[in-house]
């Protein structure tokens, strides 16, 4: 059985990752940044990350918004996101950028799984898989790795506009599945800590997308997914193999 101060917390969690989508939202729609991308990013990252996302936006997103870089670029003045945010904070925007992607499909993957129970199924349930959250994961891998080069494609594209489309999606396909896959490595490290051990063995449930503890789990997913994936963005960054934002 779950405790009511958990189902409380997990309430409270997602309250506050709506409610920091919903402010960065309305922040990007009327203050957009200079990369098109990003106004997708920075609230995805709200759903998660909730107060620390709001946090990150306006202590050195907002240096990104279109107003300010173009302001600077008439001035013949080197951009102020370029400028003034310090390596590490390029390494974690470039982590978010990334964990955007994953957020998004992780939310399609487990909705439409759900719903559709012949969708995990398809990727193996029953057939290579006991249990089924490990059809999903395949399933939410899939369509992760989809949306995360479309979005490093979509950000690599304006940044680098003397390459090719097949270019920037080769260039694309190298940033994007390191820095993914180790994102998916501590999500999904952290999903199966919550799933197996603290609801199924601890509190003896079994919990879905129709609960508050699901999606509140996930949230605590994501964070981990940024974790691991931060010193890979690192690296790739450091190589060349992904543009520092």
């Amino acid at each position: 059985m779950i405790p009511d101060w958990l189902h409380l917390l997990a309430i409270v969690m997602i309250l506050s990752g709506v409610t920091s989508f919903t402010l960065l939202l309305v922040t990007v729609i009327y203050r957009p940044q200079h990369m098109a991308i990003m106004n997708v990013v920075w609230p995805v990252t709200g759903l998660y990350a909730g107060p620390l996302a709001l946090w990150g936006y306006y202590r050195y997103g907002s240096l990104a918004r279109d107003d300010i870089a173009r302001a600077a670029m008439e001035r013949g003045e080197p951009m102020p996101h370029k400028e003034r945010t310090p390596f590490w904070a390029s390494v974690g925007k470039g982590a978010t950028h990334c964990g955007a992607g994953c957020t998004i499909a992780d939310i399609i993957a487990e909705t439409v799984a759900y719903l559709f129970p012949v969708v995990a199924v398809l990727f193996g349930y029953k057939i290579l898989f006991a249990e089924k959250i490990f059809a999903v994961w395949i399933f939410d891998y899939v369509l992760a790795l989809l949306i995360g080069i479309a979005f490093q494609y979509a950000s690599l594209k304006p940044m680098n506009p003397e390459m090719t489309r097949v270019e920037a999606l080769k260039s694309a396909i190298k940033a994007d599945v390191l820095s993914l896959t180790a994102w998916q490595i501590g999500m999904y490290g952290s999903i199966a800590v919550a799933h197996f051990i603290v609801f199924a063995s601890l509190l003896g449930v079994s919990i879905d997308p129709s609960m508050p503890e699901f999606w509140a789990s996930m949230q605590i997913a994501m964070i981990c997914g940024f974790a691991t994936a931060f010193p890979v963005n690192r690296w790739l960054i450091r190589k060349g193999l992904k543009e520092r934002m």
